[in-house]
């Protein structure tokens, strides 16, 4: 092959290519983690935030634990989420509650260090079962079991919070707060007793809807709505149900308003307690919480409809290290996520990674040759989540 010399690139050009790599370097450069709230209980352990770096196909290393301003108590409500991330501005966060302590801890995740914690009124706390979190931008609610109030918080710069205030919150049977999820101005949440709810958050602090009601699930008894999540233009709202069997009821929310929820089940799985959209909202992710396993459905956004998916077999561990699945979240915050993973909790708690194939209307989950990976900082692992998370 004949050597050439080196052709002079036009400085217009070379501008477009400089600004170009400069484009791929700040995305190459962006950390991707997997991060847990260990949930750490008694007075002399502290809770921290276990950080694992995402390599191939998934696959999880242990990277460092990052101690937490307070205490947690090792269980509560499995659809209340007690860590969160957030990638806004200059903002890259991780948010931890301390369910023992009453606290939210924050962590800069460029620097991997506790920025500080705070706390909301005397009596927000979750001691019972647990602080559950859900964000947007600018805000981040605390749902303090102990109370049944929703804590707001406004996410100042360098992560730290500032207390705003916060309302009282309850189910038509007397249920405390249970899941949370939020999308631009609506704040969608479950009870635990079978009764659901939205708030308008236009103003930072939530305002109920006044659409309090009994979901479909519930009226025909044994299902309560727990887990919840909204797709990315805010049309549906999609409750996971704590259940015999796996039962997901989806609300058309695009009135700005919960409506009558419609049932969709399937026998295949013992319990729904969590679910999460993929970030294409193409599969919806079930956590099968007494099941040992984990489904997916596929899911049509633009009806909210939902349609036979997969579903992995017994997970590895199952019965003999940990005892319950809990939350969810996913490799990338693209496509149908790359893989799913899924907190496993027992007193040696572990991480499920179960890469996911998708195409032609089929999909296959499996788990993965080196699953589950260990979290020896957990005797209790409910909540997981990913930075950067998914973009809704």
């Amino acid at each position: 092959m004949k050597k050439t010399g080196v052709a002079q690139v036009p400085r217009a050009i070379a501008g477009i290519l400089f600004s170009f790599a400069f484009v791929l370097s700040a995305v190459a450069s962006t950390p991707q983690y997997v991060v847990t709230n260990d949930d750490v209980m008694g007075n002399f352990s502290q809770n921290g935030v276990t950080f694992y770096t995402v390599g191939a196909n998934g696959s999880l290393t242990f990277l460092e634990q990052v101690p937490t301003a307070g205490f947690g108590i090792s269980g509560g409500y499995f659809p209340a989420n007690r860590v969160r991330t957030l990638n806004a501005g200059n903002n890259q966060c991780v948010f931890a509650s301390d369910a023992a302590s009453g606290d939210i801890s924050f962590i800069n995740v460029n620097t991997l260090s506790l920025g500080g914690s705070v706390t909301g009124s005397q009596n927000d706390t979750g001691a019972s079962n647990g602080i559950g979190l859900a964000l947007n931008s600018q805000y981040l609610y605390a749902s303090f079991t102990d109370a049944s109030t929703i804590g707001t918080f406004q996410i100042q710069p360098g992560c730290a919070l500032s207390f705003v205030s916060d309302v009282q919150a309850g189910g038509l049977q007397g249920g405390i707060v249970d899941g949370m999820a939020v999308n631009g101005n609506i704040m969608v949440v479950t009870y635990g007793d079978g009764s659901i709810e939205s708030f308008n958050i236009a103003s930072g602090l939530p305002v109920s809807n006044g659409d309090k009601q009994n979901s479909t699930g519930a009226a025909k008894g044994n299902s309560y709505p727990s887990g919840v999540d909204i797709t990315q233009d805010g049309h549906f709202a999609i409750f996971g149900d704590t259940s015999t069997s796996t039962l997901i009821e989806v609300s058309d929310i695009s009135s700005g308003k919960l409506s009558q929820t419609i049932a969709y089940l399937s026998p295949t799985g013992i319990n729904s307690s969590n679910v999460m959209l993929s970030p294409d909202e193409s599969l919806l992710y079930i956590s099968n919480t007494q099941g040992s396993a984990i489904s997916a459905a596929f899911f049509d956004k633009t009806n909210g409809t939902l349609g036979k998916g997969c579903r992995t077999g017994l997970l590895q561990g199952y019965g003999s290290v940990w005892y319950y699945l809990g939350g969810l979240t996913l490799a990338s915050p693209n496509g149908t996520g790359q893989a799913v993973y899924a907190a496993e909790y027992g007193p040696t708690s572990s991480i499920a990674v179960i890469p996911v194939v998708s195409s032609n209307g089929k999909c296959a989950l499996t788990g993965a040759a080196n699953t589950p990976v260990s979290d020896p900082n957990s005797p209790g692992l409910l909540s997981i989540a990913m930075f950067p998370p998914r973009a809704f």
